[in-house]
């Protein structure tokens, strides 16, 4: 059953911080949904869940990833907040403890949970990286006063996951679950630093070209299915020409502007299409 979406003072502040994440670009996202009646909430590339969860609550949410041990991450959350914090809070934000933590290989769901969300505040820039062999490597940040996610907090986020069924897997296999009136938000991994010469070589390390036509794929199929997208990519003329579907189409930059394809060129990073009703 579709319900008409308000937004209101219901956001949750991600427990992640996460390179790339869209939390920049929520004030144009919660414009788009509303007064829209939204049946379901899909995200198949989550991330932190910025977005998921500074939008209001979605009476049902399908959210996945290809990192297992984020998706692991949020489950224990969702299952034991007061457990994930006591256990974060025993590490002290120093080089050697960041060290010692990252080292670790924990045997239970608990521990890896604590140990991702505390590498994720203590790290280099909020990265997630693994070597050839899937271990974690990113260096010590250096942070002065990392936000660590409480007790409270995480209970949150916690509430807000109760209704959300967490997979791993690949984007495309959301399709399953959309059915008429849901939206699905689709971010891809992708890079704005090489918008023009270097764009192609360089995202074919983070989410290949074929990868974006099966992206063009889903978009059709969730039309076909009379359910609403938002996808946001690089503002490269590639990426115009394959998801130009007669839908909406803006430009976006981190300072939170949005306007039509010719508003604001010379500052516009990124493009965001839809399907959904746009304001004028």
């Amino acid at each position: 059953m579709s319900v008409v979406v308000s937004v209101s003072a219901t956001r949750v502040a991600s427990p992640l911080r996460w390179a790339g994440g869209k939390r920049w670009l929520r004030p144009i996202i919660e414009d788009l949904v509303n007064g829209a009646e939204i049946a379901a909430y899909h995200e198949p590339f989550l991330g932190g869940a910025s977005v998921f969860l500074g939008l209001p609550p979605f009476s049902k949410a399908y959210l996945g990833d290809t990192n297992s041990e984020l998706i692991e991450t949020f489950r224990v959350v969702r299952d034991m907040p007061d457990d994930v914090a006591a256990q974060v809070l025993q590490h002290e934000n120093d080089k050697d403890t960041y060290y010692e933590v990252r080292a670790f290989a924990p045997s239970t769901k608990l521990e890896r949970a604590a140990r991702f969300i505390y590498l994720n505040h203590t790290s280099y820039n909020g990265i997630y990286r693994v070597n050839l062999n899937g271990v974690y490597n990113v260096p010590f940040g250096n942070r002065a006063s990392p936000q660590i996610p409480t007790s409270d907090h995480l209970g949150k986020v916690s509430e807000r996951l109760k209704k959300a069924t967490l997979r791993v897997g690949d984007f495309a296999a959301c399709i399953k679950n959309v059915e008429k009136n849901d939206v699905v938000f689709l971010d891809p991994p992708y890079t704005v630093a090489h918008n023009n010469n270097g764009f192609i070589k360089y995202n074919q390390r983070l989410f290949s070209f074929d990868d974006q036509k099966r992206l063009s794929k889903l978009v059709d199929e969730i039309k076909e299915r009379d359910a609403y997208y938002i996808l946001t990519n690089a503002a490269h003329d590639s990426i115009k020409t394959l998801f130009s579907k007669g839908d909406s189409l803006m430009e976006t930059n981190r300072r939170n502007s949005v306007g039509g394809i010719k508003a604001a060129r010379g500052s516009a990073t990124e493009y965001l299409f839809t399907n959904l009703p746009t304001r004028t």
